[in-house]
């Protein structure tokens, strides 16, 4: 009943505000070069902090608790993913194996060895845990472990493919295809910017990728093969601190050079408090890391979080919006979903563009028929009342005390007789 009393009263409030004050629309900025900035959509938005203009085919920006898309040029151009498959690999097999879980060598991973791509030198019959495994795999890139983890969970590496590729269906890939958990050429298989963004941010909220991920150096100890310990040491250029592309606030990722897709990107990084995602594809080599550490300062600098559910009590979770710095709730619209058991997904929009989501708890309009129905009975007694004396009322009594004793009189006379 309180929720219900408070619940009017702030929608009453807000009828009364609504007729008062409006909405402030921000005003377009010019773009001082059309042609260069026209593949960068989120450059295109009202009042959007301007992106800066890189090399490299595609990219995105993404807030990783609102899903919010801060910087996007070319997002959805399907283009070759490179070794950054390899984190839709790590994260697959966290989701469906235990670290402590063993893994035997056979054929087909030792051939990864010999395929012209990175590996630790993997044996027949070696057996590695689901851990040394996925170490190997983040730090050293390896295709031959990468090739057996997917034979030992998908009980072959094409089985291993359809389930990477179900699970990019579940994460809201629309434009996704893999063919293999390594990431070497194969012109069947391709992403898009977009998509890998979605696909690191699902491995960036997985505890146990994070942590592999940010390892700097791992070791790998003899096995039942070999003769002594593997030092894995993490090439991902953004975690290097002696490597010229070092970002200081970067949490993981995973990059990788062929000709067939360019220099390709995927990283997480984390500053006070906040998570951003970065994905840049078909680059030079060279640039990838530098132009991913641009535009995280740029989502970093430009934007900060906002809570709009401080003083809404319909609001069950969510309600915080990545926005452009000075952002208000006033700028801000709203776009509600479908009610389902007694609540719905509110989407906040800057611009048509979405920031953030809250779920709200759906209040039934309450049934003003009865209550009218009861004031207007209420009003008819009381105009009924007042329109007449009280004089009435003691008479009819009277008459009543008269009738009751009457009839005591006839039933004691019978009674008698």
């Amino acid at each position: 009943m309180k929720f219900k009393k408070i619940h009017s009263g702030l929608i009453a409030l807000g009828l009364c505000c609504s007729l008062l004050l409006q909405t402030p629309v921000f005003a377009a900025e010019e773009t001082a070069d059309t042609a260069s900035a026209s593949a960068i959509s989120t450059n295109d938005i009202a009042g959007w902090p301007q992106g800066p203009d890189i090399t490299s085919t595609a990219a995105v920006i993404m807030e990783d608790s609102t899903n919010t898309t801060l910087y996007a040029k070319n997002m959805d151009q399907v283009l070759y993913p490179g070794a950054t498959v390899k984190v839709m690999t790590t994260l697959l097999a966290l989701e469906n194996t235990q670290l402590s879980d063993q893994v035997t060598m056979t054929a087909t991973g030792v051939s990864g060895v010999t395929d012209g791509g990175a590996n630790i030198s993997a044996q027949i019959d070696e057996v590695f845990t689901v851990e040394q495994c996925l170490y190997a795999i983040m730090l050293a890139s390896a295709n031959d472990v990468a090739l057996q983890l997917a034979e030992h969970i998908g009980g072959s590496v094409d089985g291993f493919v359809q389930m990477m590729n179900a699970r990019a269906t579940e994460l809201g890939c629309t434009n996704t295809v893999f063919t293999n958990p390594t990431g070497l050429p194969d012109e069947n298989q391709h992403t898009t910017a977009h998509d890998m963004a979605l696909i690191m941010k699902a491995a960036a909220d997985n505890e146990s990728f994070q942590t592999i991920a940010s390892t700097t150096s791992y070791t790998i100890p003899a096995t039942n093969v070999s003769g002594g310990d593997r030092v894995l040491t993490n090439n991902f250029s953004m975690l290097t601190n002696t490597n010229a592309a070092y970002y200081q606030y970067c949490t993981g990722g995973r990059e990788g050079y062929t000709e067939a897709s360019g220099s390709t990107l995927v990283c997480s990084a984390q500053k006070n408090g906040i998570t951003l995602i970065a994905v840049v594809l078909q680059g030079t080599s060279g640039t990838t890391a530098t132009e991913a550490a641009s535009l995280l300062n740029y989502g970093f600098d430009n934007f900060n979080m906002l809570s709009l559910g401080d003083n809404d009590f319909n609001m069950l979770s969510g309600g915080d919006v990545y926005v452009p710095v000075g952002t208000t709730a006033d700028a801000l619209t709203t776009q509600d979903g479908e009610v389902q058991d007694g609540q719905y997904s509110r989407q906040y929009l800057f611009g048509g563009t979405a920031v953030g989501t809250s779920v709200m708890a759906a209040t039934q309009e309450e049934d003003t028929s009865l209550v009218d129905a009861s004031v207007q009975n209420i009003d008819a007694a009381r105009n009924y009342t007042e329109g007449r004396n009280n004089l009435p009322y003691f008479i009819i009594g009277g008459v009543g005390i008269l009738l009751l004793l009457l009839i005591l009189l006839r039933i004691i006379k019978v009674a008698k007789s």
